[in-house]
């Protein structure tokens, strides 16, 4: 991975994805952006809208992440997202909507690195549908959790292993060390030969 053509998206950490599953990927996510801002590298900031007459309200009966509070970023992220290399609203679980594909465009990114909640959801379906588009993603495999639960995270990456590839998984230390080497992740991944 170019630090110079890579992207940091948080996904949807927002006040309504925050629960007793989830609180503990905050402070991770929150050191992610500050590490990555800190090294001038762009952050993309997601988040969830839950509108009248989705798939989740009709089908599966949700109809959380309707209000403003709900819908805020948590307090700790709010201040990196007024410099954020842009801030996407969606109301599909990917990140990667037109939107954010035509800031990728311009910018000429060709690697994303995934953070947030949640893991078996919006995280994993934005790093597919990265992958599919010829995009590498990478997760943050402890900057990312589940409302439902840490069976629901594990669930998650065991499925990215397999279908985005395990070298594709970091931890927060990971990310961290390759930004104050300046080293690059893919030759870190071949290097650890997938965890």
């Amino acid at each position: 991975m170019n630090p110079r053509t890579t992207a940091l998206v948080v996904v949807d950490v927002q006040h309504g994805f925050v629960n007793r599953h989830s609180q503990h990927a905050v402070p991770a996510v929150v050191r992610l952006v500050e590490g990555w801002t800190a090294a001038g590298l762009p952050v993309v900031f997601a988040r969830f809208h839950n509108v009248p007459g989705s798939p989740y309200e009709r089908i599966s009966n949700w109809t959380r992440l309707r209000t403003p509070e709900e819908q805020a970023l948590v307090d700790e992220l709010q201040p990196y997202a007024e410099s954020a290399a842009g801030v996407i609203d969606k109301s599909v679980s990917s990140a990667l909507t037109p939107e954010l594909e035509q800031l990728i465009a311009e910018r000429r990114w060709t690697d994303l690195v995934l953070c947030g909640i949640d893991t078996d959801s919006c995280v994993y379906d934005t790093a597919v549908a990265a992958y599919h588009k010829g995009l590498r993603p990478w997760i943050v495999i402890d900057a990312c959790a589940s409302t439902g639960g840490v069976e629901m995270h594990e669930a998650a990456l065991l499925l990215a292993r397999r279908n985005i590839g395990a070298d594709q998984l970091l931890t927060v230390d990971e990310v961290a060390d390759r930004l104050s080497a300046g080293a690059d992740l893919e030759e870190h991944a071949t290097a650890r030969g997938g965890a």
